[in-house]
């Protein structure tokens, strides 16, 4: 565990050495990469739990450091833990119930849309958000609480196939997207694009979809992206602890 080990002094190597050597706090089940089959609200609360001190501890880091090259490391670690950890928390609530007008906070406790989805998912993992006034905005708003314009990837009338290929070609990591009447993750890691949402369509539900299964990103004739992910400020803001304005 790191302990309460300072490294106020610590130099790049050190740096290095501290959160190499030191084990973050471990998910201590098998499977932590697959997909939840039921609503875990208690494996959700233990991942919020762990999440929350690897955010603290790698803050801790960051202010520690005395370098670009030290704080472009950290940035670096605290962007693949959100792409560790953040997938884990959406699957949590899968089967959990869609409603229109479902704000639940809890999975597998009543009902829960798409906005809201969203909106606890990026608060639980550590953005500090206005979840209802974030889980009412039109997508793009959504997407513009974390990311300028100029990082949001906007296709209207593009096929189905092109899209997913920009969605490639944009890079790994965890994406909002918004549609004509929706928003979703797009969860771009480990060679495979996973669509996951509080679904209105057949399944009235949250779900974890392939590509080739996700209807309603499949048909939406409007589509904006954008990666949480890679943008470096916002990842700074998370170490930060920094309040996200809801854009509207």
């Amino acid at each position: 565990m790191f302990g309460y080990l300072s490294i106020a002094s610590a130099g790049l190597a050190a740096l290095i050495f501290f959160i190499n050597s030191y084990q973050l706090p471990a998910i201590d089940w098998a499977g932590l990469n697959q997909p939840a089959e039921s609503a875990q609200p208690a494996r959700y609360a233990f991942l919020i739990e762990k999440l929350a001190l690897r955010r603290e501890k790698l803050a801790e880091a960051y202010n520690a450091a005395e370098s670009d090259s030290e704080r472009d490391l950290i940035v670096t670690k605290a962007s693949n833990t959100l792409e560790e950890f953040m997938p884990q928390l959406m699957r949590c609530w899968l089967t959990t119930p869609w409603d229109f007008n479902g704000t639940s906070t809890t999975p597998g406790e009543e009902k829960i849309a798409c906005g809201y989805f969203v909106s606890v998912i990026m608060r639980d993992a550590g953005f500090k958000v206005n979840r209802i006034r974030l889980a009412q905005q039109p997508s793009q708003n959504i997407l513009r609480t974390f990311l300028p314009r100029q990082n949001l990837n906007i296709y209207t009338q593009t096929s189905y196939e092109k899209f997913l290929k920009k969605v490639r070609d944009h890079g790994l990591g965890i994406y909002i997207v918004g549609l004509d009447k929706h928003v979703a993750f797009i969860v771009n890691l480990d060679d495979e694009i996973r669509y996951i949402h509080s679904s209105g369509g057949a399944s009235k539900s949250v779900v974890d979809q392939s590509t080739e299964n996700a209807s309603s990103l499949k048909r939406s004739k409007y589509r904006v992206i954008g990666n949480l992910t890679t943008y470096r400020p916002l990842i700074v803001g998370w170490l930060e602890n920094q309040t996200f304005k809801t854009h509207s």
